[in-house]
C-alpha cells in the first residue's frame, strides 16, 4: 500500500511537469498550435448579436400573453347583509289595576282586532264606589250653589264659597276616578294582530302591572340588519331590497329605516326593509339573506381566472399598459356571475391579461399572442 502511494505521487509530479514546464512540447505531440499562434492567427467571424428591445432582453426572450380589451359597463350593484324578520310591533299587555281574572282565555296564535277583550277582571266593590262618588259630587253641587248666591247676598264669607268650590271639585275627581277604575276592569288589545301567548287564566289573580297577553303585528313584517361603516352610504331611504329566507322563499320590499347612530359596541347601523306579509304567513325571527340596491358603478366583467395576487398578498389583475409595460391594479369584486366576476378598481379601458399573469410582474415588458374582447 505504502509502494502505491509513492508511486501515484511520482506521476501526479511528473504530469505537473509537464503541463507546466514543457507546455508547447506537449501540444505538439498532440498536434495543436502553441498559444501564441492561436492569439495571432485570423479568428473566426463571431455571430452577429441578437436584436434587443426592451434592456438587454430580445425578442424570444419577452413572454407571451392573452389579453382580454375589456371596456367597462355600468352595472348594478348591491348590499349584501345577512339579517331576520321581525314583528312590526309587539307588545306586552298588562293589567292597570289588581283583580280576579273573569274572562275566558284567548289561545294563542289568535287573531284579535283592535279593541277586543283580552282580559276582563271581576268589578267587585268598584261600582259602588262609582255611585258612593257620585252622591258625594250631588251633595258638594247643592252646597257649592247655596254657598255662592249666599256669598253673593252678603250672609255668607267668601271663604265659605270657596271651600264649597274645592269640595265640588274633588267629588268631580272621585268620580272620574271611579269611572277610570272600572274601565281598567277590561284589558283591549291595542292593535291587530295576533296572540303570541295565551291570554290570562280564568280564576287567576292579577296585580297591577301583571301580564295579560302578548299581541304581535306581522304585516307589515320587517328584515332587520346592521350595515357596516363602509357601506352605510352606499344605502338609501326607499331602496329596492330582496331578500331569501331561511325557509327559500324569496321576498321583495323596501328600506324604511337606516340608524342615524351607531352601535357603540359593533359600530354598525340598524337598517329595516319592510315588506308586505298579508297572509301573515312569513313569522316573527326567521334568518334573512339580504341584497339592497345600492346606485350603479362602472365595472369589468372578466374570467374568475385573470385573477391573481401581488407580492404583498393584494388580490388584483394584471394589465397590459403602455409600452407593453404590465401594471397591476388591485380590485373589488362586486358580483360573481356564471360569465366570470364583476370587478371595479381597473381603468374604463383596459387590456387585461388573462393568461400568463402569473408569470409576470408589474414593469415587466411582454409581447401579446392573442387578444380577446368584451365589448
Amino acid at each position: 500500500m505504502r509502494f502505491l502511494s509513492i508511486l501515484t505521487a511520482i506521476v501526479v509530479g511528473i504530469a505537473l511537469y509537464a503541463i507546466v514546464f514543457e507546455r508547447d512540447r506537449v501540444l505538439a505531440i498532440a498536434g495543436k498550435p502553441p498559444a501564441e499562434e492561436q492569439a495571432s492567427g485570423t479568428p473566426e467571424a463571431a455571430p452577429a448579436a441578437p436584436t434587443t428591445i426592451a434592456g438587454d432582453m430580445t425578442q424570444a426572450e419577452l413572454v407571451s400573453v392573452v389579453v382580454l380589451d375589456s371596456v367597462a359597463d355600468l352595472v348594478e350593484t348591491s348590499v349584501v347583509l345577512r339579517g331576520q324578520t321581525q314583528a312590526d310591533r309587539e307588545i306586552e299587555v298588562k293589567s292597570q289595576i289588581s283583580g280576579l281574572v273573569i274572562s275566558e282565555p284567548l289561545q294563542k296564535g289568535a287573531f284579535v282586532e283592535a279593541g277586543t277583550v283580552l282580559c276582563e277582571i271581576d268589578p267587585g266593590t268598584r261600582p259602588a264606589q262609582l255611585a258612593e262618588a257620585e252622591a258625594r259630587l250631588a251633595e258638594a253641587q247643592i252646597s257649592n250653589t247655596a254657598a255662592s248666591k249666599l256669598a253673593e247676598g252678603g250672609f255668607a264669607s267668601e271663604t265659605r264659597a270657596v271651600g264649597a268650590k274645592a269640595t265640588l271639585q274633588s267629588a268631580q275627581a272621585a268620580v272620574e276616578a271611579a269611572k277610570t277604575e272600572i274601565d281598567r276592569l277590561k284589558i283591549t288589545a291595542p292593535f291587530a294582530g295576533l296572540l303570541e301567548s295565551d291570554t290570562a287564566e280564568l280564576g287567576s289573580l292579577m296585580q297591577a302591572g301583571a301580564h295579560c297577553a302578548t299581541v304581535i303585528q306581522l304585516n307589515p313584517i320587517k328584515i332587520v340588519a346592521y350595515l357596516p361603516e363602509t357601506m352605510v352610504d352606499a344605502v338609501k331611504l326607499d331602496a329596492m331590497a330582496q331578500a331569501r329566507l331561511s325557509t327559500g322563499r324569496e321576498v321583495t320590499g323596501r328600506v324604511t329605516f337606516i340608524a342615524r347612530s351607531a352601535d357603540p359596541q359593533t359600530r354598525t347601523f340598524r337598517v329595516e326593509v319592510s315588506v308586505e306579509n298579508d297572509d301573515l304567513s312569513i313569522r316573527d325571527g326567521l334568518t334573512a339573506n339580504i341584497a339592497i340596491a345600492a346606485d350603479g358603478v362602472k365595472a369589468h366583467l372578466i374570467p374568475a381566472s385573470a385573477l391573481t395576487l401581488n407580492d404583498q398578498g393584494t388580490m388584483g389583475v394584471r394589465v397590459v399598459g403602455d409600452d407593453d409595460v404590465v401594471q397591476f391594479y388591485p380590485v373589488r369584486i362586486e358580483r360573481d356571475t356564471l360569465d366570470g366576476v364583476i370587478i371595479t378598481g381597473v381603468p374604463d379601458t383596459a387590456a387585461i391579461i388573462t393568461v400568463g399573469q402569473e408569470y409576470v410582474t408589474e414593469g415587466v415588458r411582454v409581447k401579446i399572442g392573442k387578444r380577446g374582447s368584451n365589448a
